[in-house]
């Protein structure tokens, strides 16, 4: 790996954890992240990623669908405005087919119909962008720990 350089345990442990992406930690959680926008995809994803977690990203409705249908999803964070597919529904399809699942909803754009009939199918937080990453990561951090008391 490094050949003949010498090097303490510290530096060692230092450049396996450079090395290793948050879904090779140990304690990290998978997070899947669903938005049209590439920009917020990415921040939300480096946000996420920056505390800990391992991000599966969609870049629209069908794709996280299809892969929802054949692996367990614990929490997603969806957009409610794409093109192709709504987040709403999304959020329909995704309470027919992977019930468990827990939605944190965020949105560029206040829509208050929109925020009712989200909290009426069951997100368990709303978000309008750009948000607060200390409150966003900590909805995050609760809705996971609520996942594994399930």
């Amino acid at each position: 790996m490094w050949g003949m350089i010498a090097t303490t345990h510290i530096e060692k442990r230092a450049v396996a954890q450079m090395r290793m992406t948050p879904s090779e930690l140990p304690s990290s959680e998978i997070v899947c992240l669903v938005d049209d926008d590439p920009m917020m995809l990415r921040a939300t994803g480096r946000l996420l990623a920056s505390d800990g977690f391992a991000v599966r990203p969609f870049s629209n409705g069908k794709d996280f669908i299809a892969y929802v249908a054949s692996h367990d999803v614990a929490l997603v964070v969806l957009d409610i405005w794409m093109k192709e597919m709504t987040g709403l529904e999304v959020l329909a399809r995704l309470c027919a087919i992977s019930p468990q699942t827990h939605v944190i909803v965020i949105t560029g754009r206040e829509d208050s119909a929109a925020r009712i009939t989200a909290m009426q199918i069951g997100i368990v937080a709303f978000f309008n962008k750009p948000f607060n990453d200390e409150k966003f990561l900590g909805a995050v951090h609760d809705v996971l720990n609520l996942a594994k008391r399930s």
